[in-house]
């Protein structure tokens, strides 16, 4: 049986590195690079969602190894992964500039190194030398990937001279979006602001949380400012629980975006509402602080669980019922929230793993649960009672088209137009038929740490009196 041919690199690379002298586990920042190159696998080989591996959800959690880090440590392995996601299209695009035959398939941990090393060259203040170092020892604790040490080595010794003056004539926002992805928001948006929107997924979006009371206090807590939509936005380091008012339940985690959908109940008080697929449960949070009787329902006990701790933290009260909505039967509600599962390609800036899970039989597959579940909505709302369906999807499979849908199927369902003057006079967010649509580019900023908002659709829908 012949051996697998070395890829070669286009720089002479040197037969051995002195790295081995130390033992791994005392060489200051290689258990965050192996960690990191474990997530990054788990997400781009296993297909696993990262929040699912970085929460202890999946089976293949890292998160007891993110547990054994130190804060600052974690703080990297996390900057690690997600600036290898984010830019994965323009690093992959850098590295196999410098291979001649490609990255090893059969030692799939070469390239995730040499990922990782690129990107702390190229994006991440860390020194060229020990991007290289650590990745080196990274591909030698392989027992697959340790053949290629030295073509790690070199290729990433020349990124460290040549990266950026290659990196400067990149178009990273289309390289950074699968093409798939890209072609439909083109269709759909048109070119310019396809790119608008790719250019946007790929900056580190700020904090935003949603609060109880106060707004403009809190802000002034975390050294942020308060969004024309309420919402409190800020540049904050470090673990979100340690963040003042988190304990005491002051406030919740919630993209600007996310928070509209509530607001075009208008005044909810005392009314009995469902939430349907209510985790997280940023949304029941809305709605109970607003004074609503909420019911909220998801499928999955592990999700039903973590609304109930959610809404625990938080001081506020909803009865939990875990069910499939689609077959779920209730008493009609006086309105109904439907933030059905969907593709996420509205949340790319904040879950950078997504454009890298997803397929395009996806959106079809999604787009007929989605039908079903608006169906199962409106029946579940009352005569003369209100039902938003909303999803976090840019692509009109999943957002207009379901709408367009249920109004020809149910006679009883009407649309009602929401007015610019109820999303805080953003006319930008309203489309022609008077729906909610906006899009990561929303929002801009000089400083683009605080600028965008997550991709966002929303539908108000009125259930007729007979």
């Amino acid at each position: 049986m012949k051996r697998a041919r070395r890829p070669k690199a286009k720089a002479k690379a040197k037969s051995k590195t002195q790295t081995a002298a130390t033992p791994p586990e005392n060489v200051p920042g290689l258990a965050v690079r192996r960690l990191a190159a474990d997530i990054i696998d788990g997400v781009l080989r296993r297909h696993r969602a990262l929040d699912d591996m970085l929460d202890g959800a999946d089976a293949h959690s890292a998160a007891a190894g993110l547990a054994a880090l130190a804060e600052r440590d974690r703080a990297l392995t996390r900057a690690l992964v997600a600036t290898v996601l984010r830019r994965l299209g323009t690093l992959r695009h850098l590295v196999g500039l410098f291979l001649e035959e490609g990255a090893p398939a059969q030692a799939p941990r070469v390239e995730t190194a040499l990922l990782i090393g690129a990107a702390q060259i190229l994006f991440l203040e860390v020194p060229d030398h020990a991007a290289v170092d650590l990745a080196v020892r990274t591909v030698q604790a392989d027992h697959y990937a340790s053949f290629y040490a030295g073509l790690v080595n070199a290729v990433l010794r020349r990124i460290a001279r040549e990266g950026a003056e290659r990196l400067a004539g990149l178009d990273t926002a289309i390289l950074d979006t699968p093409e798939w992805l890209m072609a439909r928001w083109i269709k759909t948006y048109g070119e310019a602001t396809a790119h608008t929107i790719a250019a946007a997924n790929g900056r580190e979006p700020a904090l935003d949380v949603s609060v109880k009371s106060d707004p403009e206090h809190w802000a002034a807590q975390f050294g942020g400012r308060v969004l024309p939509t309420g919402s409190v936005r800020a540049i904050v380091h470090g673990s979100v629980t340690a963040l003042p008012g988190f304990a005491e339940g002051a406030w919740w985690v919630q993209d600007a975006a996310a928070a509209l959908p509530v607001r075009l109940f208008g005044a909810v008080d005392g009314l009995r509402l469902a939430d349907l697929c209510a985790a997280p449960g940023g949304k029941a949070a809305q709605l109970a602080a607003a004074g609503a009787r909420v019911t909220a329902v998801d499928r999955a006990p592990a999700r039903v669980a973590r609304l109930k701790e959610n809404l625990n933290r938080l001081a506020l009260q909803a009865e939990f019922v875990c069910a499939d909505v689609g077959a779920w039967e209730a008493e009609p509600f006086d309105a109904v929230l439907l933030d059905a599962p969907c593709s996420s390609t509205g949340t790319i800036r904040r879950h950078p793993d997504v454009p890298w899970l997803k397929r395009p039989s996806d959106i079809a597959t999604l787009a007929a649960l989605q039908s079903r579940l608006i169906d199962r909505a409106a029946a579940l709302t009352k005569p003369g009672g209100t039902l938003i369906y909303c999803t976090c999807s840019l692509e009109p499979e999943e957002g207009e088209d379901i709408v367009a849908g249920l109004l020809a199927r149910d006679p009883s369902v009407t649309r009602a137009p929401i007015a610019a003057a109820e999303v805080f006079g953003r006319e930008e967010f309203i489309t022609k038929d008077g729906d909610l649509r906006t899009w990561p580019c929303h929002f801009p900023d000089s400083d683009s740490r605080l600028a965008g908002l997550d991709g966002f659709y929303a539908a108000r829908l009125l259930k007729r009196r007979h």
